[in-house]
């Protein structure tokens, strides 16, 4: 999947939008809205081959383990696979799941215990791109304007949001991405999304493609 840098230098200032490239856009926006998330996502029909771990995961973050397990009831209702059963962790309560497009989710929260009930709300969206090399790919979004908000050495970066955007970035190791999800690390093909750029056109170090969005 690792695809040449483009040579263009124009600075972006953020994530505008992202576009799951899906087989059956109609299916797809009937499971997504299903899901709760369909209004942080566009659709577009491809065809584009791709097979195994697509390099990336969008993370909901939310409020509570009922929440958590409330989206994850939802998007099996509406014809996800389970990768990983909810369950807690050294990090809080968290499950993942694979859309029928392909397109992996993580449902998660910091907390272990629950407060109240499940909210179905949606605290944060992230975008989680799997790079074979954190610092270099962090220095590349930075030559183009991104503001690095977390950054923990050669492991994750995450980038400031932009005023327009309502799905934040960041950036970790493929190999350890993969083994978070519970799915092999190898992939071919496309990636299946694209990100849509406040400014310009371009392919980042690992093949992830972004365009100007409308």
């Amino acid at each position: 999947m690792v695809m040449a840098t483009n040579a263009s230098t124009a600075a972006i200032t953020s994530l505008a939008s992202v576009t799951l490239e899906v087989a059956d856009p109609e299916a797809a926006r009937r499971f997504y809205s299903a899901f709760g998330v369909d209004t942080y996502l566009s659709l577009r029909a491809s065809e584009a081959h791709s097979t195994g771990f697509r390099g990336f995961t969008l993370g909901l973050t939310v409020s509570g383990p009922a929440t958590v397990d409330g989206f994850v009831a939802a998007a099996v209702d509406a014809g996800a696979t389970v990768l990983k059963p909810a369950a807690k962790s050294l990090w809080g309560y968290s499950g993942v799941v694979q859309a029928p497009d392909g397109t992996i989710w993580k449902i998660a929260t910091s907390a272990k215990k629950d407060t109240g009930p499940d909210t179905r709300e949606i605290d944060e969206i992230v975008l989680l791109l799997g790079v074979e090399a954190v610092k270099a790919t962090k220095q590349f979004y930075i030559d183009r304007g991104l503001t690095v908000a977390k950054s923990f050495g050669g492991k994750y970066a995450e980038f400031a949001p932009g005023a327009t955007g309502r799905v934040k970035l960041a950036l970790y190791k493929r190999r350890a991405l993969a083994k978070d999800l519970g799915v092999p690390v190898d992939g071919t093909g496309s990636h299946r999304i694209l990100l849509g750029s406040t400014a310009d056109t371009f392919t980042d170090p690992d093949g992830f493609a972004w365009e100007a969005a409308a």
